[in-house]
């Protein structure tokens, strides 16, 4: 296909939209479901071991955002259950998953850029998947059958 070069000159205009039929995208929606769904319970999990006060985190100084570890316990727990249900949703190809999943990855996004002291290796490591869930489900454009109303 080529583009007639007075329509567009590459300076302007919107930039091209990812493929709905790529491999990427439609194997990205799986993988985000797969994803959230894993990343959920061990967020969960990681929310259960800072309420345990256990010696799983280090003592952090002065940090801007500091929260108690009971705190980060409960803001854990509640995205994780809440990415883990969403990531469910996506592997069941529910509707409401997609932007759901949108918004929560947003939110461990945040969380894990403010817990960066605590687990600094494993905060970097979340907030590169919450990166790739929420461009897998921006980018995934579901069949236009799935639109149709029954």
């Amino acid at each position: 296909m080529s583009v007639d070069p007075g329509l567009y000159d590459g300076t302007s205009g919107p930039p091209p939209a990812p493929d709905p039929d790529s491999a990427w995208v439609t194997g990205g929606m799986l993988f985000a479901g797969v994803l959230m769904l894993c990343q959920g319970v061990v967020a969960a999990l990681q929310g259960i071991a800072a309420l345990g006060d256990s010696d799983v985190y280090g003592a952090v100084g002065d940090y801007a955002y500091r929260f108690s570890l009971t705190s980060w316990g409960w803001i854990h727990l509640a995205v994780g259950l809440c990415a883990a249900i969403t990531g469910a949703g996506l592997l069941k190809g529910a509707g409401w998953a997609r932007v759901t999943g949108i918004v929560i990855a947003s939110l461990a996004l945040f969380a894990q850029f403010l817990f960066l002291p605590y687990a600094p290796v494993w905060s970097v490591l979340m907030i590169g998947v919450d990166i790739f869930v929420i461009w897998a489900l921006s980018a995934y454009r579901p069949p236009a059958a799935d639109l149709v109303p029954r």
